[in-house]
């Protein structure tokens, strides 16, 4: 039991002769200073800009100086709104045509009056359905738009610069002899 203690004495003394073994003078007047940049992060960043892109499609993404962006988030949206507004023009052409022909107000001159009851009907439906499709894919693009403009203003929070690297290696099994795909993480000082 004493040798244990013993021991442990002797290795915590040698451990507190290695903590003070650094040189903390400077040598020939070189002055090294810190390399790391410490990055500004705003905490509150990522909500501001869903919100900007809740309020009005592709702020959020201007916020994040993501302008390539904007074209895309427009293109998508206005797709959608042209899709709904299409679809809901031919359903009620479809279906004023379809009310006429109830009445007994129909022309045979009519855009749709040479169609059938039941092709109307049908054109009613598909056109119908069609529309609220455009619709659901238009809130989707426009929930996508905010979540991209969250994620993006999460991600410019991280530091990546050209000092971090993940590069495909080939390793060769010593065991094996055979070719192993890997990849190497890289830091460059």
């Amino acid at each position: 039991m004493k040798k244990r203690i013993y021991i442990s004495f002797l290795v915590l003394i040698l451990s507190n002769f290695h903590v003070f073994s650094q040189k903390t003078e400077i040598s020939e007047g070189l002055i090294l200073s810190d390399t790391l940049v410490k990055l500004e992060s705003d905490p509150l960043r990522p909500a501001r800009a869903a919100f900007y892109s809740a309020i009005f499609p592709g702020l959020g993404q201007v916020y994040n100086k993501k302008y390539w962006k904007l074209p895309i988030v427009y293109g998508a949206i206005g797709a959608g709104i042209y899709s709904y507004s299409f679809n809901q023009k031919k359903y009620k052409e479809f279906r004023d045509a379809y009310k006429k022909r109830l009445d007994g107000t129909s022309q045979p001159t009519d855009n749709l009056g040479f169609l059938d009851d039941g092709r109307l009907l049908a054109g009613q439906k598909f056109y119908q359905k069609n529309r609220d499709l455009s619709l659901l894919v238009t809130l989707g693009l426009y929930i996508l738009n905010i979540v991209d403009a969250n994620i993006d203003a999460h991600l410019l929070q991280y530091n990546v610069n050209e000092n971090l690297s993940i590069k495909p290696d080939l390793q060769q099994d010593g065991l094996t002899n055979k070719q192993n795909l890997a990849f190497t993480i890289g830091y460059n000082f």
